[in-house]
């Protein structure tokens, strides 16, 4: 049974998602489809960039584009996760909390979680994006030249694209290894200190010294060891790289130059997080899925650029 009245949770989970460390789909912006698979445009570098002769003739057309679009395939996948909830379980909560939103919440956790990973490992790749690498590492505070850093980033992605990026990506401990440099420190001193103000507040800051309009701070973590063993914690996003992104601003638009997009077949999922709940009477519970159709695709490369050696 699809269940509307706890979809508005996911929904909410889903709002939230970026508080909460996910910033996938911040770089790679939901594109719905009605087909489960097909062909997009990939941008050919030179259809962005040639220059064409505007000038028309008496009695003549106007110049044209004449260039094809390469074409790249999407195949989105069922991907989703379901929490059991006893009807013991539920009698002895009853009183504390809704054991329905806690059991939709954990679901909804477990879905996001898994695209950051796939997002994650997509997009700090040195295999699909190219790398830059800085010449001391962030983590070396009293010595880092993380404005020059950048600058250099948005020229070298400049001239693979022509584009500037408009968010910039790094994980919770390369944002704090920022906050810590003496070139950043110094630069907001008198104006804006970074250590004052909230989380919100140094994001903000960071951005407008990078000149971007967006500073995305993946705080999301994984457990990687197996089930029933102690538990080693470690970031969802690389410490080595920070990203640099043109997201592009029309979603609905494939030929805009853009890094990528989520793909969602949403004659299957109508929403980026369905939920359903269904019966189990063998276990005497109610169980809650939480599901999503997608694939995660670039569109333009050269409007990614990474950042290496971040971190000693």
């Amino acid at each position: 049974v699809i269940r509307p009245d706890l979809g508005t949770v996911a929904f909410e989970a889903l709002m939230d998602a970026e508080n909460q460390g996910f910033i996938g789909l911040s770089l790679l912006p939901v594109f719905p489809t009605a087909k489960q698979s097909g062909q997009y445009p990939i941008i050919p570098l030179e259809a962005i960039l040639k220059t064409k002769d505007t000038t028309r003739a008496a009695r003549s057309r106007y110049n044209r584009d004449d260039y094809n679009f390469e074409m790249g395939n999407y195949a989105c996948k069922d991907r989703g996760h379901e929490e059991p909830l006893d009807d013991t379980e539920r009698d002895m909560y009853a009183a504390l909390f809704d054991a329905e939103e806690v059991a939709v919440k954990r679901a909804v956790n477990r879905v996001l979680r898994a695209q950051e990973m796939r997002i994650a490992a997509m997009l700090f790749n040195s295999s699909n994006l190219t790398v830059g690498n800085v010449s001391t590492e962030w983590s070396t505070a009293a010595t880092a030249t993380p404005y020059d850093d950048i600058l250099a980033a948005k020229e070298a992605m400049r001239g693979i694209g022509g584009l500037l990026p408009s968010k910039i990506g790094m994980s919770w401990k390369v944002f704090n290894n920022l906050l810590k440099t003496k070139e950043l420190k110094d630069a907001l001193r008198y104006t804006s200190p970074i250590e004052m103000g909230g989380f919100v507040a140094q994001k903000r800051a960071v951005a407008q010294y990078f000149g971007v309009s967006e500073v995305l701070v993946a705080a999301g973590v994984k457990d990687t060891s197996g089930k029933g063993k102690a538990t080693v914690i470690s970031d969802l996003w690389d410490d080595e790289y920070v990203i640099l992104a043109a997201t592009g601003i029309e979603s609905m638009d494939l030929r805009e130059p853009c890094l990528g997009r989520t793909f969602l077949w949403t004659e299957d999922s109508p929403e980026m997080t369905v939920v359903e709940s269904y019966r189990e009477e063998q276990s005497r519970s109610e169980i809650y899925r939480v599901r999503h159709n997608v694939d995660e695709a670039f569109v333009f490369k050269g409007a990614g650029y990474l950042l290496g050696n971040i971190t000693a």
